[in-house]
């Protein structure tokens, strides 16, 4: 069961990606290292609802 998830920077809070997850391997929220285009650095973006 694959579910469309959104992610979030953690320090400017703006909404940057849009992936997938199996929720049956990933129960939890996801927390990935990305590059924020509004930070212009790589920080830690984690899921939303």
């Amino acid at each position: 069961m694959r579910v469309k998830v959104t992610l979030a920077c953690t320090e400017c809070k703006q909404r940057n990606y849009n992936t997938v997850k199996n929720k049956k391997n990933t129960a939890d929220r996801i927390e990935i290292n990305k590059y924020c285009k509004f930070c212009k650095k790589h920080t830690l973006h984690k899921e939303t609802k």
